[in-house]
């Protein structure tokens, strides 16, 4: 390969079903943040200009691994995901390639909303390994906010969760990634990755679920699962110092990775 063909950037190409990877090897930060665009009909237009913007143009940053776009069950917002090699990558797209891109999605629909940003990495995931051949039909986040930084607290409430979902008669530990604490909380639940903020006061979860309706069917249902009223679940819900907690869902919207 000459040194100039070494520099011609990779396609930016499509992932199928809208779905980054979410155990990939080598992701050093993630980054999450909020558009609110007003509108079904603006999410839908919004996602269609972030797709043209960015296929039009090479895979910005090598350190950029995956970048995905999920439309909000609001009616107005798009959850944007992006996984990154470190924090100098990101660094260096926001220096050298994010306004313009911005700019050309600002110029196909005027007036997006750009809501805070913030800074992951994960901690522990479950479930949609290569046996499991389901298509997540939503995605659910969870958001917990504590009332200040302390990263052991953060893992502790994970490992709550973990141990919650261990000890429901329906974890059955299918698909799971870790010895005792992996699987699905619930048939319908295909999979789920926590992920602490690098400021020591979030936690993220990014779970797949089959449908929206099944979500919601766990967590209004009694019994097992994350709607049961058990001990342990009891104990992640009272936890001391969590400040703020909300669930939000989406539906796939757009995935991109560079291409080969």
């Amino acid at each position: 390969m000459s040194a100039e063909s070494a520099n011609i950037p990779r396609p930016t190409v499509v992932v199928p079903h809208a779905r980054p990877d979410l155990g990939r090897e080598g992701v050093g930060v993630v980054k999450v943040s909020t558009w609110d665009v007003g509108t079904p009909e603006r999410q839908r237009a919004v996602l269609a200009a972030i797709e043209t913007a960015w296929t039009r143009h090479g895979w910005p940053e090598p350190g950029l691994l995956s970048y995905t776009v999920h439309v909000g069950d609001d009616g107005r917002t798009l959850l944007h995901y992006s996984q990154w090699a470190d924090e100098g990558s990101y660094e260096r797209f926001f220096a050298e390639v994010r306004s313009d891109r911005n700019a050309e999605i600002d110029t196909a629909v005027p007036g997006i909303e750009r809501l805070g940003l913030h800074v992951y990495e994960l901690y522990r995931g479950t479930g949609g390994g290569s046996g499991d051949a389901r298509v997540p039909g939503s995605v659910v986040i969870v958001e917990v906010e504590f009332d200040g930084p302390d990263r052991e607290r953060q893992r502790a409430w994970v490992d709550g969760v973990f141990a919650a979902m261990a000890a429901a008669p329906r974890f059955d530990g299918g698909g799971g990634t870790e010895p005792g604490a992996g699987g699905r909380p619930h048939d319908a639940g295909i999979s789920g990755w926590f992920h602490v903020g690098t400021d020591g006061t979030r936690v993220l979860n990014y779970a797949e679920w089959e449908t929206a309706e099944a979500h919601a069917a766990a967590l209004e249902g009694p019994g097992e699962g994350v709607g049961s009223d058990s001990e342990e679940w009891r104990r992640v819900h009272e936890f001391p110092g969590v400040r703020d907690g909300r669930v939000r869902r989406y539906a796939p919207g757009l995935s991109l990775r560079p291409g080969v």
